[in-house]
C-alpha cells in the first residue's frame, strides 16, 4: 500500500486531503510538488493534510502546503473540503458547528447539507503589520508602483494576505499582466493573492485570483472573502455578496466591523486513491539524481 488520499475541490480550485491524524504523512516540498504535476502525478492547488488538534474544542487540525511546496495559512475552499471530508468520515454532523484549528487559528464550519459548507472565515485584519503589509498607516486604499504603472489597492488578511483591486473587466490583459506582479511585490514580505473585482452590483461581483505559490485558480474561498470585505469598506457593495469566480459562485455574508465574515459554497468528492509506493520511489531518485544540462 502506498499514501491514501482524496482528491476534491471547491469550485474548481482543486486538492488532495491527506490524514494524518493516525499516522504522518511525508512533509516534502519536492513530494508535494511531484504529486501536485497534472501530467505526472495526482494534480492539485493545495495539499490539506489533516492533524490531531491539541485544541479540545476543536475536531481536528489541519495545515495547508501550495502547490509549489511552500505552507500556506488559510484556504477557504479547503476548508470547506476538510468540513465535507470529516462529514463523511463521521466526525462531523450534518447541519451542527464544528471547529477546526488551522494554521491562522479556529475556523468554524457547518455543514448545510451533503454537498454545501458554510465556513466562518473570521473576521477581516486591515492593520498593515497584521497582514503583513508595508505602510506607516491604516488607509482604505494604498498606491502601489507595479512595472512602472500605477495600482490602487486595498490590502487585508483573511488569515492571509491580499491585494483587492477594482477592475472594469476581469478578463481584461492588464489583469493578466499585473496578477503575477502583484502576488510577488515587495511591500507585501509573505507574497500575497492579487484579487481583480469587477463590481456588477451591490450585490454581485465578478472575481479572478492570482494565488501565492499556485498562480491563476478557478475559485479562491479567502480571495472572495477579502473582496467582498475589501468592497464593502469602500462602500461599492453591501453586506451580502454572490462572489461569481470563474469555477462557480460563492456566497459571503459580512456585517462589519466586529463581525465575523461567513462564506458558504459547495465542496465535491472526486476520487480516492492510494499512491504507490513506486510513486515515492521515482521521487526520492530524481532528488539523488545530479541535474541534466
Amino acid at each position: 500500500m502506498g499514501l491514501r488520499f482524496s482528491k476534491m475541490h471547491g469550485l474548481g480550485n482543486d486538492f488532495v486531503v491527506l490524514d494524518a491524524r493516525a499516522s504522518a504523512v511525508p512533509d516534502d516540498p519536492m513530494l508535494v510538488r511531484a504529486m501536485a504535476d497534472r501530467h505526472t502525478g495526482i494534480g492539485f492547488d493545495q495539499m490539506l493534510i489533516l492533524e490531531r488538534a491539541d485544541d479540545p474544542a476543536c475536531v481536528a487540525a489541519y495545515s495547508i502546503r501550495n502547490a509549489d511546496g511552500t505552507p500556506a495559512r488559510q484556504c477557504g475552499n479547503g476548508v470547506r473540503c476538510l468540513a465535507a471530508w470529516l462529514h463523511r468520515d463521521g466526525a462531523l454532523a450534518e447541519d451542527g458547528v464544528a471547529r477546526l484549528q488551522g494554521p491562522a487559528g479556529r475556523v468554524a464550519v457547518r455543514m448545510l447539507d451533503a454537498g454545501t459548507v458554510a465556513a466562518d472565515m473570521g473576521e477581516p485584519e486591515f492593520v498593515p503589520a497584521r497582514i503583513p503589509f508595508d505602510a506607516p498607516a491604516e488607509s482604505d486604499r494604498y498606491t502601489l508602483t507595479v512595472a512602472g504603472e500605477t495600482v490602487e489597492i486595498v490590502a487585508l488578511s483573511m488569515g492571509n494576505p491580499h491585494a483587492v483591486v477594482e477592475v472594469d473587466d476581469v478578463n481584461g490583459p492588464r489583469v493578466e499582466r499585473l496578477g503575477p506582479l502583484l502576488t510577488a511585490h515587495p511591500r507585501f514580505p509573505e507574497g500575497a493573492n492579487a484579487g481583480f473585482a469587477q463590481v456588477v452590483d451591490a450585490h454581485t461581483v465578478r472575481l479572478r485570483v492570482h494565488e501565492r505559490g499556485a498562480g491563476w485558480t478557478r475559485a479562491c474561498g479567502s480571495g472572495a472573502c477579502a473582496a467582498a470585505a475589501a468592497l464593502q469598506r469602500l462602500g461599492r457593495v453591501g453586506a451580502h455578496v454572490r462572489v461569481e469566480l470563474p469555477g462557480g459562485t460563492l456566497e459571503i455574508d459580512w456585517q462589519g466591523p466586529g463581525h465575523a465574515l461567513w462564506m458558504t459554497g459547495p465542496a465535491v468528492f472526486v476520487y480516492d486513491g492510494d499512491l504507490s509506493d513506486a510513486f515515492h520511489a521515482s521521487v526520492d531518485r530524481d532528488a539523488r539524481s545530479p541535474a541534466q544540462g
